[in-house]
């Protein structure tokens, strides 16, 4: 039995410990490596922690096709570009943080990375404002996908050859099943949004020593993780966001990552992560941190008059803190806990 450390918003949540048997990991292994679309002497560059549910199954993933991989110490954009330069790799799996430091990386324009044909983005919600600069800028195709550390943790990607869905997160993976359902556990149908569940041969065995909150996590054989989202006509999942994340502000819902994404394409902003905050009127707020790209000058009004543009008025933020960077864990995923802790 392997005891992977929970996700930093279920370990906020639970202060537990997930518990992975050999078979689970296996089980996610071998169905990633079964999406696995380019040759086997290409070269991957590997840049998550190996001690990160994500960064282990692509690596087992890729022990079981015998790919090959350059093994980053940590996560450094110069020596990204300079590795992908060298050895030509094909292939990149690493979280939106990642991706959007590589983008706005001085001087990326001199490597050579003509030769990616595909990046990987999970752990965390991928802002599609960055997909389309990053592609023209790196080449390749940014695809995302989704997963949680109690399902092993992929749940669902998009393929190489197939069709991609920019905002979905991709098609449940081989032997996995999603469902949307709601608060009473039962099923709802295409575009309604409920939570998503998950079935299959990766969902963990239980929470270690806590039988009590295994049992109000896993009913009816469903793994109920917490997140909000939705299923197109023809199985494409869209997370919406974390329930816990959910700001109802005067008993109307904003989700965050809309508003990130909104905010990820004012042309100043590098990061973004909005935040719900008490309001003694309507409740709650949203409040939005925002990381200004280097050289770059803006004003919390001109943000929010660009809000304004493409929002509901009582979705834009109420109030815009400018820091210089955001709290991330270890596999570089925004720490929204820090942030609320800040207000």
């Amino acid at each position: 039995m392997n005891l992977a450390r929970l996700g930093e918003e279920s370990l906020e949540k639970y202060g537990e410990y997930v518990a992975l048997s050999h078979d689970n990991l296996a089980s996610n292994a071998r169905s990633a490596a079964a999406l696995h679309e380019l040759a086997r002497e290409d070269w991957a560059v590997a840049v998550l922690p190996l001690s990160h549910s994500y960064g282990l199954t692509v690596m087992n993933a890729g022990h079981l096709l015998g790919t090959r991989g350059v093994l980053l110490r940590w996560f450094n954009p110069e020596e990204v570009l300079r590795t992908i330069q060298e050895f030509k790799a094909a292939s990149m799996s690493g979280v939106p943080t990642m991706f959007v430091y590589l983008l706005n990386y001085p001087g990326a324009e001199q490597y050579d990375t003509s030769s990616i044909r595909v990046w990987g983005s999970g752990a965390a919600p991928l802002p599609v404002e960055i997909v389309e600069p990053f592609e023209r800028k790196f080449g390749g195709k940014l695809m995302e996908g989704y997963g949680l550390t109690e399902a092993s943790p992929v749940v669902s990607a998009h393929r190489l050859s197939g069709v991609r869905k920019l905002g979905s997160v991709g098609q449940p993976i081989p032997g996995v099943r999603v469902s949307i359902q709601d608060d009473d556990d039962r099923m709802l149908p295409a575009g309604e949004t409920g939570e998503v569940c998950v079935m299959g041969p990766n969902v963990m065995l239980g929470y270690y020593r806590n039988p009590e909150e295994t049992a109000r996590t896993i009913r009816g054989g469903w793994l109920h993780t917490g997140d909000m989202g939705r299923l197109d006509g023809d199985g494409f999942l869209y997370i919406v966001e974390r329930k816990k994340d959910l700001i109802i502000r005067g008993g109307f819902n904003i989700y965050p990552r809309e508003v990130e994404e909104v905010l990820y394409a004012f042309p100043h902003t590098a990061e973004a992560a909005v935040v719900g905050m008490r309001d003694p009127l309507m409740g709650e707020d949203a409040l939005a941190f925002v990381v200004l790209k280097a050289g770059a000058r803006a004003t919390a009004e001109e943000v929010m008059a660009f809000c304004q543009t493409r929002l509901a008025r009582y979705k834009c933020p109420k109030l815009v803190r400018f820091v210089d960077s955001l709290p991330k864990s270890p596999a570089g995923k925004i720490l929204r806990k820090e942030l609320r802790r800040q207000i």
